[in-house]
């Protein structure tokens, strides 16, 4: 085993045997012994769970997640999280082979707390139908310019493991929790901008994350809730 971080992936599942297999199949091969690929599992009506456990690999470690949604089977999926460096990830995706190595290779080079890297958005047969995340979001870093408007999209994300700190658990009523975990990071460290695409954003139509879309009051009520929670969160 090489002298690299220690890498942990934190899956958040439920009802995905649709497309869960190709995405811990291309997640897999990245990881080295010590590494981990850990999903929270909410309950299911599906073959999720069997697919998982088809995989028969020690690296996999698969939790019942706590049925409250989204942002708190993350949460759960975080709190199980060994490794020095985390990466998010949807059960949807599917990551490009040097995924792993790039993004480290990052972290090395940069004194980084969080990484974000470039995605290409496909439909659901992984037919890109956007070419660059960043170009079509106009994705940029900074603390006010993301409370406005975000560019922290889960999937293309990877932090350092003191990032949770002050970032768990994730207040209530968030509207995005990736939001979240990227103004944690920018208030409290130097974050880094990827631009090259190391992920098939897929887009189905039935993803459980993802972009979320608002009317304009309850998007100012959101962002308040974001300050207000921030202010609250001690932190460096």
């Amino acid at each position: 085993m090489s002298g690299r971080p220690q890498v942990s992936v934190a899956m958040a599942a439920y009802n995905g045997e649709a497309f869960i297999e190709a995405q811990i199949a291309s997640i897999l091969p990245q990881l080295e012994e010590g590494d981990e690929l850990v999903i929270s599992l909410d309950p299911s009506k599906d073959r999720t769970a069997e697919i998982i456990e088809g995989f028969a690999d020690s690296r996999i470690r698969l939790l019942p997640g706590p049925g409250e949604g989204v942002q708190k089977n993350f949460e759960n999926a975080l709190r199980h999280c060994g490794g020095e460096i985390l990466f998010l990830c949807d059960q949807d995706d599917v990551w490009a082979p040097d995924k792993v190595e790039s993004v480290l290779s990052v972290f090395a080079a940069r004194d980084a707390l969080l990484v974000l890297h470039d995605a290409q958005i496909t439909d659901g047969a992984l037919h890109v139908t956007e070419p660059s995340f960043f170009a079509a979001h106009g994705t940029r870093t900074g603390f006010w310019r993301n409370v406005l408007r975000n560019s922290y999209i889960g999937c293309c994300m990877a932090f350092r493991r003191e990032l949770l700190r002050n970032a768990l658990p994730f207040p209530d009523r968030l509207p995005m929790h990736d939001q979240w975990l990227g103004l944690q990071a920018e208030r409290s460290g130097r974050v880094e901008l990827l631009d090259r695409p190391l992920l098939f954003y897929r887009r189905h139509g039935g993803n459980v994350s993802g972009e979320t879309h608002a009317s304009l009051p309850q998007m100012l009520r959101w962002r308040g809730r974001l300050l207000l929670a921030l202010m609250r969160r001690r932190g460096a």
